[in-house]
């Protein structure tokens, strides 16, 4: 038995998800199928984390154990000439027996990314969301550095989030404007709850706003109730960009 590890891009778009679910289109499904086509018999895919619908990956990771003999090289020409279009394979690597993408990452760094302007553009529509007053940067970088830490993320937990314990360790959480008026919200931790950056992101945008005091985060952590944070960001402005590994 083999271990093949896989690194993964997708625009979720038009996904319901990572996560097979009957009669949806998903990216582990799509993948799934094309793995079984290739080794001839069926084959399940392990993901580092399941993204929700209309959130992309640039770096996803993932493992699958076969007895093909088929090399690295050749899986990835052969996922990336069946794959549909909305998903790329960057990289196959075998790994030890005993690897598993969730079990052993360390870190997951996700992107959260936010337009500015009057009139919202054609080319930001599938990938950011658009916020038509200019936010304050300061004070939402004010409010990112009361997240930075160990915390009971209680707040942020999206519903139908099924994890019995909710602190987390975020190592990075950064705010920053780019060039084209586009924020980026970067945040990087050892492991996420359900809609947790989405709802991060809402709440510092709430601060962006003018809607919420920076220095009342403290207030709002130690509350532990999904209703003291801000809204759920939309989906489609979240990458995840990178799993880590030692």
């Amino acid at each position: 038995m083999r271990t093949i590890k896989l690194v993964i891009a997708y625009d979720g778009t038009d996904f319901h998800g990572w996560q097979v679910q009957p009669g949806m289109r998903t990216v582990q499904g799509e993948i799934e199928s094309v793995l079984s086509l290739m080794t001839t018999v069926e084959t399940r895919l392990f993901g580092a984390g399941r993204t929700d619908a209309g959130v992309h990956a640039l770096g996803q990771a993932a493992h699958f154990n076969t007895h093909s003999a088929i090399d690295s090289a050749d899986f990835l020409r052969g996922l990336n000439g069946l794959l549909p279009d909305d998903i790329s394979v960057l990289s196959v690597e075998e790994v030890p027996n005993g690897f598993d993408a969730r079990r052993k990452a360390v870190a997951r760094v996700y992107r959260y990314f936010i337009y500015e302007g009057d009139v919202p553009l054609p080319f930001t529509r599938r990938y950011a969301w658009h916020v038509r007053s200019p936010l304050d940067l300061e004070g939402m970088r004010r409010a990112a550095a009361h997240l930075v830490g160990t915390h009971d993320f209680a707040s942020f937990v999206g519903a139908g989030g099924d994890d019995d314990v909710t602190v987390r360790d975020v190592y990075i959480l950064s705010v920053s404007r780019n060039l084209g008026g586009i924020v980026e919200i970067y945040v990087e931790a050892n492991a996420f709850l359900r809609h947790m950056v989405r709802n991060i992101a809402g709440t510092l945008v709430e601060v962006g706003r003018g809607k919420r005091n920076p220095d009342k985060i403290p207030d709002l952590i130690r509350a532990k109730d999904r209703t003291a944070a801000g809204e759920t960001a939309p989906a489609h402005g979240l990458f995840l960009m990178e799993v880590k590994y030692l």
